[in-house]
């Protein structure tokens, strides 16, 4: 069995295999989330999992799919402090080599009582040159699109899946705690999409447990938990794992279906749950940290950031001077995003930013002047927020650090955008793409606006101008980028792809 057949097989079918070793009793441990593996290295992994109550962690891995040479690992006890949550740093690994593994959990009422194993594979980062296909999306069961099963689900992750990613960044919007599902909604041919509805999606999230719903409601789905099972993830947050366009500045009062009127608890909240339903390693100077970086070999880097957690509050975002009213990333991630780009050795350094940098995201107006929710801010020369990314955006040129991509989501659609100097108001910096996939499942608009400050070019997108907004997912309007990077050449390709598979464009760089 090769790679690309593996990720076509579920861990439902991989699971009788293993059975035999399973002691089964109709009141054993379940894990209703499957299993997931994120932050992966040359030599460590991140593996996770969640049951049904108080129970042991327990993960066999192995370099075969037959387990005939393996190790057991015990893990950590998920109980009711992480909803029944665990993951393990899982080491020893090898650089560039598939590793299999299996997790199933030990009732600690009832020791012995286990349950059925979920299988999973991937593999290590490299550490030698090799074809890399890094796989990104976003945006997930937005604008009350759920599972709805007669439809397939969560469709979009199975075609992923048939181009074998090596590593997928989830850009953010990972789920939709602001906006509940409504059992059915009625489509424009007449049809009616019929949404699972849990308790959890039929409110805002504002309590630790509803955020937690949240996450679990999306691992529902078999598609997800299929590819999460096989595809290393590095994940980041944006907006709607909290509420829509929030800040440090959000009014809650304004608000009324929601009782809680802190929205630093809320996202306090948002961030504890994100990190106990995902494979995320813990910083040990933060621990809840998201921006970070991994290397894959000497061909790509993936530099990660998070502009939510120490951005100012929303406004109109014309500040002449940078200071504490302007950040977006704050001084010292700024600090963190240039050290890692001057000291990369990797051809490739692909940024995965929260949201475009030079698309225009309203935020509605504050005090009768337009507010905005990203970087950009209308025409002219930087301001803002603006002014930190062309901080970032200068040192790169003055360091002459080449062979740098953007990659992002939140917009609900696909487009190519050049930056180039030429015909930019703002000059000091070295051209480069950005590119921007999703929805992952979520409703499909129409493109936004371009600002020209950093010379913002919409070179292609995915919809075209007029589109009825909040297209359901049944549309075929959902999609996913890829960045395939060949060794021999060092070429990287970006290609945009939708629902059905098709390519609808794609560029070929050349690194320098």
């Amino acid at each position: 069995m090769n790679r690309r057949q593996f990720l076509r097989t579920t861990s439902s079918v991989l699971a009788p295999a293993v059975m035999s070793r399973v002691l089964q009793d109709a009141g054993a441990p379940t894990m209703p989330g499957g299993v997931q593996v994120g932050d992966v290295t040359g030599t460590r992994a991140m593996i996770w999992s969640v049951t049904d109550r108080p129970a042991r962690m327990l993960v066999e891995v192995s370099r075969d799919e037959r387990f005939t040479a393996s190790r057991l690992i015990e893990g950590p006890a998920a109980l009711e402090d992480t909803h029944f949550t665990a993951k393990i740093d899982l080491g020893g690994l090898t650089p560039g080599e598939p590793v299999f593994y299996r997790v199933w959990f030990n009732d600690l009422e009832r020791p012995g009582l286990l349950s059925a194993q979920t299988a999973g594979r991937f593999r290590t980062a490299p550490s030698a040159a090799r074809p890399l296909t890094i796989c990104w999306s976003g945006d997930v069961v937005g604008q009350g699109w759920g599972i709805d099963e007669a439809r397939g689900g969560m469709r979009l992750y199975e075609t992923m899946a048939l181009h074998a990613p090596d590593v997928f960044i989830h850009s953010g919007d990972q789920i939709y705690a602001d906006i509940p599902l409504k059992p059915e909604v009625t489509l424009d041919d007449g049809t009616v999409w019929r949404n699972v509805v849990t308790e959890a999606k039929q409110k805002v999230a504002e309590t630790l447990d509803e955020f937690r719903g949240n996450f679990a409601y999306n691992l529902l789905d078999r598609h997800a938990r299929a590819f999460n099972s096989q595809v290393p993830m590095l994940v980041q947050w944006d907006d709607h794992e909290v509420l829509n366009n929030w800040s440090p500045g959000t009014d809650m009062a304004a608000r009324p279906q929601y009782s809680e009127r802190s929205i630093a608890m809320l996202a306090a909240r948002a961030k504890r749950a994100m990190f106990e339903y995902l494979p995320i390693r813990s910083h040990p100077d933060e621990a809840e940290r998201v921006y970070r970086a991994y290397q894959y070999g000497p061909l790509a880097e993936v530099i990660v950031l998070d502009q939510r957690s120490y951005r100012a509050a929303n406004g109109a975002n014309r500040q002449v001077a940078d200071g504490p009213a302007t950040r977006m990333m704050g001084p010292a991630q700024v600090t963190w995003l240039k050290q890692r780009l001057q000291a990369s050795r990797a051809t490739w350094k692909i940024i995965a930013s929260d949201m475009p940098l030079g698309l225009l995201v309203g935020d509605g107006q504050r005090d009768g002047v337009p507010a905005y929710e990203a970087w950009a801010n209308g025409p002219g020369a930087p301001l803002g927020r603006e002014l930190e990314l062309a901080d970032v955006l200068t040192f790169v040129r003055d360091r002459r650090i080449h062979n740098v991509v953007w990659v992002t989501a939140d917009v609900h659609y696909a487009a190519a955008h050049r930056y180039d100097p030429a015909v930019a108001e703002f000059k000091s910096f070295l051209p480069f793409w950005e590119f921007v996939a999703g929805p992952l499942h979520a409703g499909t608009f129409g493109p936004s606006k371009a600002d020209p400050t950093f010379g913002c070019a919409q070179v292609f997108n995915s919809v075209p101008a007029g589109l009825k907004p909040n297209r359901p997912p049944s549309d075929g309007l959902q999609f996913f980028g890829t960045l395939t990077i060949d060794p021999a050449t060092r070429r990287l390709t970006s290609a945009l792809w939708n629902l059905a598979n098709d390519k609808l464009w794609s560029i070929v760089l050349d690194a320098q």
